[in-house]
């Protein structure tokens, strides 16, 4: 009798939350308050060891795509059932900082996924979320939440036309609406008079030292159009190498690279190199 009143309430609050521009299932509503017992006592007065603590806490989640474009508007999509590359990040990030607040609430938590995921913090339609990595790392940034390192561990200015999404409007459903393409294409323009920091692929191995445990790593690229193509956490494991903490498209999975951060980039041809970002 009380697993069932337990289920219509979850499914109450579930719709509740999406009236208020927030998607959640029943399922991921209780992987959150499971998640917050899981981590608690987590932090260790050091912002980085924590995001890997609580990264590890991911292990073997299943890898899915695009898990943030469904429906016809924006809402803020809270989905630990499959992470991508990007929103593992962002809710390692958003359950550390909740253990440095000490607010260990499902409402403290939502409040960090809009501050982190959204520009200046707020959900406020499509064009409104973070879209390109760089762009993530420098909002992220201002909001005083992280700090670009690249250049202070021998990284250098680049420049680059930053237009994939709109050069590939077909992949993005939400696209197919004008407003959201012209604002779409503004944020690209503001991106491109932008110069971006990248450490140097061939540079990694001798600035490897450089790099912190949850230093947010990532991974920029040759494509055109692109600025990043994966994201992930340093983790400096057993053999005193820096790995990296992602939700990898190999394994479809969340794990640690068996191969050292340096190595591991050797085998993707279209990696150039790194943008690093402290936590804070």
């Amino acid at each position: 009798m009380l697993r069932k009143f337990t289920t219509v309430l979850l499914i109450f609050i579930s719709q509740i939350l999406i009236a208020q521009q927030i998607t959640c299932s029943p399922k991921d509503s209780t992987a959150v308050e499971s998640k917050l017992v899981e981590i608690d006592g987590m932090y260790q007065d050091d912002i980085g060891a924590t995001m890997v603590s609580v990264g590890k806490t991911f292990m073997q989640t299943p890898y899915v795509a695009k898990t943030l474009e469904i429906g016809s508007t924006e809402t803020l999509v809270v989905n630990l059932q499959g992470l991508d590359c990007t929103t593992f990040v962002e809710n390692v990030l958003a359950f550390s900082l909740l253990l440095r607040q000490q607010e260990m609430s499902f409402d403290a938590y939502l409040k960090n996924l809009e501050i982190i995921r959204y520009k200046d913090g707020s959900l406020n339609g499509y064009a409104s979320r973070l879209h390109y990595f760089s762009e993530w790392i420098a909002n992220n940034a201002e909001k005083g939440l992280l700090k670009d390192i690249t250049g202070e561990i021998g990284g250098a200015a680049i420049t680059k036309d930053i237009n994939f999404m709109s050069t590939h409007r077909d992949l993005y459903p939400f696209l197919a609406d004008d407003v959201n393409f012209s604002k779409i294409k503004a944020s690209e323009n503001y991106l491109n008079s932008q110069a971006i920091c990248v450490l140097a692929q061939d540079d990694i191995a001798a600035n490897e030292h450089l790099i912190q445990t949850g230093d947010i790593i990532a991974l920029a690229t040759s494509i055109n159009g692109l600025d990043v193509t994966h994201t992930g956490i340093a983790t400096r494991e057993k053999d005193g190498r820096i790995h990296l903490l992602h939700a990898s498209t190999g394994s479809m999975e969340v794990e640690v690279s068996k191969k050292p951060l340096a190595d591991y980039l050797k085998g993707i041809k279209s990696n150039t190199g790194i943008m690093v970002a402290r936590p804070l």
